[in-house]
């Protein structure tokens, strides 16, 4: 089984933009940890589906406010989220929750890529990729308010993560992840390499675990997407050992 990275679509065939658009909750970002100094939050880890409105106003509250707070804070509204987030969600500072809102403008394709690390689907591209077999769709829809006619209906997919980098493409000399805060530093590498073994057998489209910014298609999701003659996107295959 081949393996592809999703890729922007560089034609000038569709303008589509949601750049005015946010998800409506999220994990807030960190204060420098005392321990190796690391702070801020991360980019790419987003879950769509999980609904916090349950939660009290004032957790929603803070829920909704992105700027950095004491670790310790960060850990107690991560476990508050916990139980609404699907088995094995990675909850890590600035991960991104709830479906997407505010405003989008232009035409789309069948797919859509926002950045490397924001996959939409046309709700009949979902339903036609199930249909060819497709597996692991699981997809909300956005909450945008279009000023186009007719009104695209996007769905944003809910993405596990599976796989890592292949050691022969990482440097020898990475460390430990930190015990206090758990950061890593670690960053993408320039050639990219996945260790097979470490690769799904039962979805065909995920986020990589070890470098979530990079949504993974399987050759049966290219395949599929090919011959329904579904665009927006491109797919680059990666090399895997």
């Amino acid at each position: 089984m081949k393996f592809f990275e999703v890729e922007q679509d560089t034609s000038r065939r569709y303008t589509g933009n949601l750049g005015n658009a946010a998800h409506r909750w999220g994990l807030p970002g960190v204060q420098p940890c005392a321990h190796c100094g690391a702070g801020g939050g991360v980019m790419g880890l987003q879950y769509p589906c999980v609904d916090v409105s349950r939660l009290p106003e004032e957790e929603q509250r803070r829920l909704s406010e992105a700027w950095p707070v004491p670790f310790s804070e960060f850990s107690r509204l991560r476990e508050q989220v916990r139980p609404l987030a699907p088995p094995g969600a990675r909850l890590e500072p600035g991960t991104r929750l709830g479906p997407l809102t505010g405003t989008g403008s232009g035409t789309f394709g069948a797919l859509f890529l926002q950045n490397p690390w924001s996959l939409f689907l046309r709700r009949e591209a979902l339903e036609s990729l199930r249909a060819e077999g497709v597996r692991g769709l699981v997809a909300c829809p956005v909450e945008v308010r279009f000023r186009v006619k007719p009104t695209p209906e996007l769905l944003e997919p809910e993405l596990e993560l599976h796989g890592r980098f292949h050691p022969d493409c990482l440097p020898p000399d990475m460390g430990t992840p930190c015990p206090v805060c758990g950061d890593e530093k670690l960053t993408r590498p320039d050639s990219i390499l996945i260790e097979r073994q470490t690769l799904p057998g039962h979805v065909d489209l995920f986020r990589l675990a070890q470098g979530w910014t990079l949504i993974v298609v399987s050759e049966r999701l290219v395949d599929a997407a090919r011959r329904l003659g579904l665009d927006g996107v491109g797919f680059r295959e990666l090399q895997v050992r």
